[in-house]
């Protein structure tokens, strides 16, 4: 890679989009993220932009620098060096994220690293997952007969940090929607911090796993047992939480919700028998 020390010829330089790709149905992208998508040189994408979006893209010029908690992990100063060394080659750059680049999307961290190198580069918002994820389950994150507020938090830190930013206890006391993204491993520890914070037991709570994807699930239970839905419904990555009275919603609506995906739970079972099934059938 060349150096970063290097000062960017103007006249050569390309660009750099960092850009949202919603929370996963490509319908959702935006028609400027779409037409960059397709006008790009490269594409340097993270694992959450959903197999649709990303099989849209060829492949040829398709770079993952995905990072997933347990697996794969690229190191976010490998892709803060490639964007300046892409820009640099005069080439037109999409860095996809999935959601909005801003809403835990590191897209603030490589901003200003573009820059600091003198690269150029727009910001192209995005559906966040955050509010289009729960939207989608037929769950509003605010709702004026339960709460008019609404935090939007973290389930995966940077490890590096000597103690947490968050304060659990505080937000327990808000009264508002706790959405937590990135946090079903998780999911345990900060329940608990919530529960010995006084927030109420049975305080509803969903689970909403590759929200607007053709998979999409849902779990819901209560603060008390959503760690228990979790296991049996085997809820995995990507997926949100959300926390308050409007995670109650969807089960008022759900009948009448088309594209809401399925509940977790009766999937589960369901799988189950199957998978017994065919066992006995193979025998």
């Amino acid at each position: 890679m060349t150096g970063e020390d290097e000062p960017a010829d103007s006249d050569t330089v390309g660009m750099v989009h960092l850009v949202g790709s919603g929370p996963g149905d490509p319908e959702l992208l935006t028609m400027k993220a779409a037409r960059l998508i397709d006008e790009a040189d490269v594409v340097l994408h993270d694992k959450l932009p959903g197999p649709e979006i990303l099989g849209m893209i060829p492949a040829e010029k398709r770079e993952d620098v995905g990072k997933r908690a347990g697996g794969e992990w690229t190191p976010q100063e490998y892709t803060n060096a490639r964007l300046v060394e892409l820009a640099r080659e005069g080439k037109q750059v999409v860095r996809l994220k999935g959601g909005d680049p801003f809403v835990f999307g590191r897209g603030g961290e490589e901003m200003e690293h573009l820059a600091e190198n003198g690269i150029p580069f727009d910001v192209v918002p995005g559906i966040t997952s955050a509010v289009g994820g729960p939207g989608s389950a037929g769950i509003p994150v605010t709702h004026r007969d339960y709460v008019s507020s609404v935090s939007f938090v973290t389930g995966h830190e940077d490890p590096t940090k000597d103690e947490s930013a968050i304060d659990w206890g505080a937000l327990a006391a808000t009264g508002g929607t706790l959405v937590v993204l990135m946090g079903v491993g998780k999911l345990p520890l900060y329940t608990a911090e919530l529960l010995d914070a006084g927030m109420d037991a049975d305080t509803p709570v969903a689970l909403i796993e590759r929200a607007t994807w053709p998979e999409m699930r849902v779990a819901t239970g209560t603060l008390e047992t959503i760690v228990d839905v979790r296991d049996e419904a085997d809820i995995e990555p990507p997926a949100i939480t959300v926390i308050g009275e409007v995670a109650a919603t969807r089960d008022h609506v759900k009948e009448f919700l088309r594209g809401g995906g399925v509940d977790a739970l009766a999937s589960a079972s369901t799988d189950g028998m199957k998978e017994a099934g065919d066992e006995e059938t193979d025998e």
